[in-house]
């Protein structure tokens, strides 16, 4: 009978060592299976932030772009405005010294009215 409880034993043996190859084989599948899923969510997720960036720098290249165009902008119409008032001041200054005594009075007269309106 000792022989047939050592082959039991050894059939016992084999059996465990199957039953464990194969939970090692399906651990190893699953691990490569969630491994996979893993890779393809984090290139999925690298995708999407590659495109968000692509995204958002060129909105950021385009309203710097457009901010510029608005700067330069605003800049010829201040120099516009500026060459304006020079020329007016011009215009002033050679009134004032060729009628000295009407440009005195003109001032005195809208002193007066700016004084009335402001009293009220």
């Amino acid at each position: 009978m000792n022989k047939q409880v050592q082959a039991h034993e050894a059939s016992a043996g084999h059996r465990i060592e199957e039953g464990a190859e194969r939970v090692k084989q399906a651990t190893s599948s699953a691990v490569a299976g969630a491994k996979e899923a893993v890779e393809r969510a984090a290139d999925h997720v690298e995708e999407s932030l590659h495109r968000a960036t692509d995204k958002a720098a060129g909105a950021a290249t385009r309203a710097s772009s457009k901010a510029g165009e608005y700067s330069e902008r605003s800049r010829e119409v201040y120099d516009d405005a500026m060459d304006h008032a020079d020329e007016w001041l011009g215009k002033a200054r050679d009134y004032v010294r060729e009628k000295p005594v009407q440009s005195v009075a003109i001032a005195l007269g809208a002193g007066w009215l700016l004084g009335r309106i402001l009293r009220r």
